[in-house]
């Protein structure tokens, strides 16, 4: 452990688990039991992680890596260095886990809109939405809409740096429904979200999307 938390030595780690047989690193691997949470946060430790997360080939030892990424998933989403473990975890499930991913998006549900705000959690509900599948998607979504009733919050959430983007991101694989809700809270509320800087982009979007539908008015 002393060497995962080590500038140097944590690359030698790395190392070991990128070019090691699983089997032959066990002991390495034993000494993150309970520990995940803690590595991942850590600027070493969330690189070894990254790296089991990659190339461990022990279906139990992975199991074990990921059950305790998800107890930790909201903690680590917002954390400097854990929402890399977290981005990458996504990005792996991707490949061939999708009920462990479902996990992971599900753990965050009553979250998403929170912690869109906050930096780098930002980042990974934009993961959580690249890479969910349609119901996935609709648990994400739905918990925007739901401010749909209060066009205040919703109008907080699409002029705020961090949440705008994840707003766009729902343009691009939302249902044709979902996106009504979205251009009409815009509509609404146009001319101010014109006067902030991280609200033109939607802007942009909602003018590009309505184009067609304001030429066939006029």
């Amino acid at each position: 452990m002393r060497c995962v938390h080590e500038k140097n030595g944590n690359h030698v780690i790395q190392k070991c688990i990128e070019s090691v047989s699983t089997e032959k690193i066990g002991f390495i691997l034993s000494s993150f039991h309970g520990q995940v949470s803690a590595l991942s946060s850590h600027p070493y430790g969330c690189r070894v992680i990254q790296r089991v997360l990659e190339h461990c080939s022990d279906e139990q030892v992975s199991r074990g890596i990921v059950d305790e990424i998800l107890k930790s998933a909201c903690t680590l989403a917002q954390d400097p260095y854990g929402n890399y473990v977290t981005q990458s975890f996504q990005h792996i499930l991707d490949t061939g886990k999708p009920h462990e991913r479902s996990q992971i998006i599900r753990k965050l549900a009553g979250k998403f809109i929170g912690m869109s705000q906050l930096n780098y959690a930002s980042n990974v509900i934009e993961k959580c939405l690249i890479y969910g599948d349609a119901s996935e998607h609709d648990l994400i979504i739905e918990e925007f809409i739901a401010e749909s009733d209060n066009n205040d919050a919703l109008l907080m959430l699409m002029k705020d740096q961090f949440a705008n983007h994840v707003n766009q991101k729902i343009f691009d694989i939302g249902t044709e429904k979902q996106k009504e809700t979205f251009l009409n809270c815009i509509k609404t509320h146009l001319s101010v979200l014109k006067i902030f800087t991280y609200a033109k982009q939607i802007v942009a979007r909602y003018e590009q999307l309505t184009e067609g539908t304001t030429h066939d008015q006029a």
